[in-house]
C-alpha cells in the first residue's frame, strides 16, 4: 500500500509539472542558447545533469545550441606535452602549436558530447564555427600586444545553424573561427556564445558558470540578485559591486540583451538540473538579465 509520504512526493512533482506548464507553452519553438563550461564540463555527475536537461528542453519543444568551452582540458593537454601555458589578462597566448592542441581538444570534446546526447535518443550534431563560415573572427590582440591565434567573432552565418534547427538535431558548436587568413582561430567561449545568440535572436541565453549568480555581496549566497536589469547592472558596475572576472561576462550579457536576446541567465552549474529550475519555475535559482523596459513573463511572481 502506499505511504502518505510517498504520495506527497508524488503530488510534488505533480505540482512542479504543473508550474512548468506556462513556460513550457511559451517556450514552445523558441531557440536557447546554452554556454556550457566551469565544473559541470569536469564532473562526471554534473555534465550527465546538463545533458539530460539540454535534452529535455528539446523533448519539450524548444530548440537548444550548446557553445562549449576545454579551457581546462586545453591546459592538461598542454602540461601533459610538456608545454608552458601564458595567459594575457585572462587570454590564452595561442601560437601554432598551442592553436594545433586547443583544437584536437575542443573537437574530442565536442564529439563526446554529442555522444551523450545522441545516447538519450536525442539527434546532434557537433560543428565548430568554421564549418560553413558559421564564426568568422578578426585576430585579437591585448593592448598592442600579439596574443597568436585567438580570434574576436566578427560576424555569424547562422545559416548551417538554422539547417540542423530545421532538421531536429541539436547543434553542439566549438569555438573555433576562421580568419581572412583561413587559419583557424581560438575564441573565448562566452564571447562565441553572446554571438550565436545574438545572431539567430534567442529567446534565452544561459551561461552555467561556478558561482551562484550575481550577488550584491560576492561573499554573501544570500544576496543574489534574481532579477538584473541593465540599468541596475550598470550602476553595480560603476560602483565596483561588479569587477574582475564578473565583469566582461557581464558585458556580454548587456551586449546580447541590447541586440536582441529576450533574456540572458547567470546560473551555478555546480547544481544538478540547474537549467530545468532556471527555466520552469517561477522562482528560478541564478540571475536573470533583462532589458529595463522587459517585464517578466505574465505568469512569473517577482523572482
Amino acid at each position: 500500500m502506499m505511504q502518505a509520504t510517498d504520495m506527497e512526493q508524488i503530488l510534488i512533482k505533480a505540482e512542479t509539472l504543473i508550474e512548468a506548464l506556462p513556460y513550457i507553452r511559451d517556450f514552445n519553438n523558441k531557440k536557447v542558447v546554452v554556454k556550457y563550461g566551469g565544473s559541470a564540463m569536469i564532473d562526471k555527475q554534473l555534465e550527465e545533469s546538463v545533458i539530460k536537461d539540454v535534452a529535455l528542453l528539446k523533448l519539450v519543444g524548444m530548440k537548444p545550441i550548446i557553445v562549449h568551452g576545454g579551457g581546462k582540458e586545453i591546459s592538461r593537454w598542454l602540461n601533459m606535452v610538456g608545454k608552458e601555458t601564458k595567459f594575457i589578462e585572462g587570454l590564452r597566448v595561442t601560437d601554432a602549436e598551442t592553436m594545433e592542441i586547443a583544437e584536437m581538444v575542443l573537437n574530442r570534446v565536442n564529439k563526446g558530447l554529442v555522444q551523450r546526447i545522441e545516447k538519450l535518443g536525442v539527434k546532434a550534431v557537433g560543428i565548430s564555427g568554421k564549418d560553413g563560415g558559421t564564426l568568422r573572427v578578426n585576430k585579437k590582440t591585448v593592448n598592442g600586444q600579439d596574443i597568436g591565434y585567438v580570434g574576436d567573432v566578427r560576424e555569424v552565418n547562422e545559416g548551417l545553424i538554422d539547417t540542423l534547427l530545421d532538421n531536429d538535431f541539436i547543434p553542439v558548436i566549438a569555438p573555433i573561427g576562421l580568419g581572412d587568413d583561413y587559419e583557424s582561430y581560438n575564441i573565448n567561449a562566452d564571447d562565441a556564445a553572446c554571438a550565436v545568440a545574438t545572431a539567430i535572436k534567442a529567446e534565452k541565453l544561459a551561461f552555467l558558470t561556478d558561482i551562484e549568480g550575481v550577488c550584491k555581496n560576492p561573499d554573501d549566497k544570500s544576496t543574489l540578485i534574481s532579477v538584473l536589469t541593465l540599468d541596475m547592472a550598470d550602476e553595480m558596475m560603476q560602483s565596483g559591486e561588479i569587477s574582475g572576472g564578473m565583469l566582461p561576462k557581464i558585458r556580454n550579457c548587456i551586449d546580447a540583451v541590447n541586440n536582441g536576446v529576450n533574456r540572458v541567465h547567470i546560473l551555478d552549474g555546480r547544481r544538478e538540473h540547474c537549467l530545468l529550475l532556471e527555466f520552469f519555475t517561477q522562482k528560478g535559482i541564478g540571475t536573470a538579465i533583462i532589458d529595463d523596459e522587459n517585464k517578466l513573463y505574465e505568469h512569473e511572481v517577482q523572482r
